[in-house]
């Protein structure tokens, strides 16, 4: 039975990882919430972070497998919030940053039901920031662009101009076509040997972030045994993260590529 009053949906961003990087205001939602309906990227230690009772409804997707569609999440979410419950939709990173809270948010409103957007700390920004990479810098980069690596096919997808020097561009779920990223750069005429770093597991105890170029962007994700979640950074900026030992172990990789 509908009850008079909606339940309202809130979309939290629930961050790359780290609990600590939640926000106040993600904590204590989670922290009261009776039903939280969230994504396969949410870490198990935020979820923890439920009170005891709590429903947890788990609508991973991962690369081709979803276990619910996105039209059935949205219809999920507004007839829980239209029997009365108030929903936290729990998603990683930020909600409106590939997250499709924005089709959450149309969705609920078109229902009539209130919806409220609790932003979260988005993967790039938070994994960038572990590895010490600065995504801009004055003196390598003035310009940074987010996309997605399997978003509707990368042959849909114009990159031109988005790669390069004094730019940095920073892709989502491209660890499966990393080839074709780099040949899809490289045909762009990005240099092959433009500075790339993959940011694997970002905030979490086994985070990872390994560098090498883009012409070896493939090889080095194949060799390396890269999983999801990960990110791909392309730019100089690559250069100024870490430690100066590091850069200089990697500094002697470049020269080897050349």
């Amino acid at each position: 039975m509908e009850a008079l009053n909606p339940g309202t949906v809130y979309l939290v961003g629930a961050g790359p990882g780290d609990p600590d990087l939640l926000t106040l205001r993600a904590a204590r939602l989670i922290g009261k919430a009776s039903l939280i309906v969230h994504d396969g990227l949410v870490d198990d230690a935020i979820l923890a972070m439920a009170r005891p009772d709590a429903r947890l409804v788990s609508v991973a997707k991962s690369r081709s497998r979803h276990s619910m569609p996105q039209d059935q999440i949205n219809a999920l979410l507004i007839a829980e919030a239209r029997a009365g419950h108030d929903v936290v939709r729990l998603k990683g990173g930020d909600p409106f940053i590939f997250g499709r809270g924005g089709e959450e948010a149309e969705d609920c409103r078109a229902a009539g039901i209130p919806v409220e957007i609790v932003p979260g700390i988005s993967a790039a920004i938070g994994c960038a920031a572990e590895a010490q990479i600065p995504l801009t810098h004055r003196d390598a980069s003035s310009a940074v662009t987010f996309v997605a690596g399997q978003c509707k096919g990368l042959t849909d997808q114009d990159w031109s101009g988005l790669a390069g020097v004094g730019r940095t561009l920073v892709i989502y779920m491209g660890v499966a076509t990393a080839n074709d990223i780099a040949d899809k750069l490289m045909a762009d005429g990005v240099s092959p040997g433009t500075p790339v770093a993959v940011l694997e597991k970002g905030t979490r105890h086994d985070s990872r972030a390994i560098r090498t170029i883009l012409a070896d962007l493939g090889g080095m994700v194949a060799r390396e045994n890269v999983k999801s979640p990960a990110l791909i950074v392309v730019g100089d900026v690559v250069l100024r993260g870490n430690a100066h030992d590091r850069l200089a172990a990697f500094a002697a990789q470049l020269e080897s590529f050349s």
